[in-house]
């Protein structure tokens, strides 16, 4: 495995896991109950996605160069798609969609859009230097 795919699986990882530890702890300082949030699993999804998006891109950044940004906002879309299958309904329960829920998905979903977006430019700025 390539050396920028290892390098941004770690930091991906580690990012991932202290955002997660952070927001945790935010919420427990609030007073704020996770049960119902289902917090790892909005982290665990996220991070999963986008690694998988991110290590899609990287092996098809030469064949299909001028697709990637099709990729990757597919791949934004995709999270997106995920989001409704499976948080909103969870969410929606009892009917409503609050603030706290909706942040539960979307502050792990920023976090690695970050990250992701960062690796990505990242790779399309050494695959434009080699071609």
């Amino acid at each position: 495995m390539p050396s920028f795919l290892i390098r941004f699986l770690l930091v991906f990882l580690v990012t991932g896991f202290v955002a997660f530890g952070l927001h945790k702890y935010v919420l427990d300082l609030l007073g704020v109950s996770t049960a119902g949030l289902y917090l790892p699993a909005a982290y665990i999804i996220n991070v999963i996605l986008a690694a998988a998006i991110v290590t899609i891109i990287f092996i098809f950044r030469k064949r299909f160069f001028s697709q990637i940004g099709f990729f990757f906002l597919g791949g934004s879309m995709l999270k997106f798609l995920v989001f409704f299958v499976v948080f909103n309904p969870r969410y929606g329960a009892d009917g409503q969609l609050d603030r706290l829920e909706f942040l539960s998905f979307f502050i792990p979903y920023g976090v690695c859009l970050m990250i992701e977006t960062i690796a990505v430019s990242k790779l399309l700025n050494n695959t434009s230097e080699d071609n």
